[in-house]
């Protein structure tokens, strides 16, 4: 007798897919339980009561301390297919009391651009921010891969322009060179430099094409630099590197440095940005460069005391 094999039954194949944007949603819900789970009702000045049964924060406390419907933020904790807006991210990580590495991970789980980019960044540790300081007078700074300056030491502070003047979001490689005034001044070779810099932006991207904080800096600066549209349209693509660079500083003159990356941890993401001094004059114009600044500092404390 002829025994003829079963097939299995066809699988839905589609329904064992789940996409990446379900998945982030079931985190989102998972994290904002376990945060409004672990916060007291007095933490946020707010009666216990006798009949409190859920560990921490009601739903409906929550959405009152974060001035969002009690239906919408139970649909939020239920994983449901809703738009959530930046500014709600915002309210709910002051709710919920979350320190600057939890409001990181709440906006990247939400795919949310943060509306407060001058929350400190984690990956700026206080060890690491002595360690800027302690290479002065050399310049030095802390750049993501989006060529986001996270922190900086004094004198690459006023190395290419004022940078501490300027708004946090536009303390960016790219922004700088294709829009700010004083930074392009201060670059002797500003077109080879324009074209890098989107090359470099453009390699790097390619892991974050969906990442809103990137389209959007893609955005602003397609609006405000016909240069940078030109070179973005290229698609060309430059690997991260260092090498020398002469900058024309408005206060010091001509300095030459070899540019390095020292990356701070195992992806080409977080790095430590150093201009080291290839000759003795420009050893001794960052010295006087950083002099000045110190001056600065003193006379504003000065004046300070003087008015209080």
């Amino acid at each position: 007798m002829t025994v003829m094999a079963m097939s299995a039954p066809a699988r839905d194949t589609a329904s064992e897919i789940v996409s990446e944007t379900e998945v982030r949603r079931h985190e989102l819900a998972a994290f904002l339980r376990s945060r409004r789970e672990r916060i007291t009702p007095e933490q946020v000045g707010l009666p216990r009561g006798r009949r409190r049964r859920t560990p921490g924060l009601r739903r409906e406390e929550v959405a009152h301390l974060s001035a969002v419907g009690v239906t919408w933020y139970t649909w939020l904790e239920q994983a449901r297919d809703i738009q959530v807006s930046p500014q709600v991210l915002d309210a709910l990580a002051g709710a919920l009391l979350l320190d600057p590495t939890e409001r990181s991970h709440l906006f990247a789980l939400a795919g949310a651009a943060d509306p407060h980019p001058e929350a400190p960044c984690p990956a700026v540790t206080p060890t690491l921010r002595r360690l800027l300081d302690q290479l002065e007078p050399v310049p030095a700074a802390v750049q993501n891969s989006r060529y986001d300056f996270l922190a900086h030491n004094r004198t690459f502070g006023k190395l290419f322009c004022d940078l501490d003047a300027l708004p946090r979001e536009d303390r960016n490689s790219l922004w700088l060179a294709f829009t700010n005034e004083d930074f392009r001044a201060s670059v002797t070779d500003l077109p080879e430099v324009t074209r890098m810099l989107a090359g470099k932006l453009r390699a790097a991207m390619a892991e974050h094409l969906a990442e809103p904080a990137w389209k959007e800096l893609v955005r602003r600066l397609e609006e405000a630099s016909p240069e940078f549209r030109e070179l973005w349209a290229r698609h060309e693509v430059v690997a991260p590197g260092g090498r020398v660079k002469i900058i024309r500083n408005a206060r010091v003159g001509l300095l030459s440095f070899e540019h390095t990356n020292l990356w701070l941890g195992p992806n080409a993401g977080t790095h430590l940005v150093t201009y080291v001094p290839v000759d003795d004059a420009t050893q001794a114009g960052v010295a006087r460069l950083l002099d000045l600044v110190v001056r600065e500092q003193e006379d504003r404390g000065e004046e300070a005391l003087a008015v209080a």
